[in-house]
């Protein structure tokens, strides 16, 4: 059921650590431009072992929980039930709250991923690459089953990366070649190249940028821009970054809470850009 301006409900971001989260910006935003009055949205430090009692002790006021590191999969043997999207990935970054008290677990990451693409134009290519074989990593390959109609490269660092990979390769029945990282500069020939890595692990490879990019998703959004982005906009290639990452998937996760479709994409963006421009990383509208 649609959620009413005057519900008191609840909802919250777990994590650990989660101080710097923007998920509180986003959520608060959406309640504000949705006129949900009674509706307040936290962020607790909640780590594997204390997840269980805490999700135990919350009340029917709880409509929700956003999870972030290292929950995803932590949260699944206390689901009732768990999306398809999730399974795909092993990895659930949204719990619903039923009015029976059920507990519904969703992954809004890799929607989310698809969103951005298309808000910046990009609704299917016929290749794509990947930088990293991390978590997220996993997500930016089923994005990818939705997106890309061909080949799909990830570039890796190490052996048991590429099994990794290869394994989410087999579980999301895609095909997908492993290419080392000394030859990552390659990827950015690529129509997509979604860069997965952590700040600075793409530093080196701005100076190969090519003189006509396609199109760039890096999920990093503090800070900003990093240097392959910086590179990538320079030479007029399109850059989604990882602040569009965030907002779409709190989209969808303010929908599934609130049953308010559609969600202030534009509130909820502004909001989180202007909180970063607090923190001094400034993002372009």
């Amino acid at each position: 059921m649609p959620a009413r301006a005057t519900d008191a409900r609840r909802a919250a971001v777990l994590g650990s650590p989660i101080v710097h989260s923007l998920s509180p910006v986003l959520h608060r935003a959406a309640y504000e431009a949705l006129d949900l009055t009674g509706w307040t949205y936290d962020r607790f430090d909640v780590d594997e072992a204390a997840l269980p009692g805490f999700v135990a002790g919350l009340g029917a006021e709880w409509a929700g929980l956003s999870l972030t590191m290292p929950l995803k999969r932590a949260v699944i043997p206390l689901l009732d039930e768990i999306s398809e999207t999730a399974a795909s990935v092993e990895a659930v970054n949204t719990l619903v709250f039923t009015g029976d008290g059920r507990r519904l677990g969703d992954n809004t990451d890799i929607p989310g991923m698809v969103a951005a693409l298309r808000e910046r134009g990009v609704e299917q290519v016929d290749s794509a690459a990947i930088l990293g074989a991390g978590a997220t990593a996993s997500s930016a390959l089923a994005a990818l089953t939705r997106v890309c109609t061909g080949e799909i490269v990830a570039y890796v660092r190490s052996a048991a990366r590429a099994a990794e990979m290869r394994q989410w390769g087999e579980r999301l029945d895609v095909d997908v070649r492993i290419a080392d990282w000394v030859d990552a500069a390659d990827a950015l020939r690529f129509p997509l190249v979604v860069a997965t890595t952590p700040a600075g692990a793409t530093d080196a490879l701005a100076a190969a940028v090519p003189e006509r990019p396609a199109t760039l998703f890096d999920v990093l959004y503090d800070p900003w821009p990093t240097e392959l982005a910086a590179r990538w906009s320079m030479f007029g290639g399109a850059v989604v970054s990882g602040l569009d990452l965030l907002v779409h998937q709190a989209v969808l996760q303010v929908e599934r809470m609130t049953g308010r479709a559609p969600a202030p994409v534009e509130a909820m963006r502004k909001a989180g850009e202007h909180a970063l421009a607090a923190r001094g990383t400034a993002h372009p509208s």
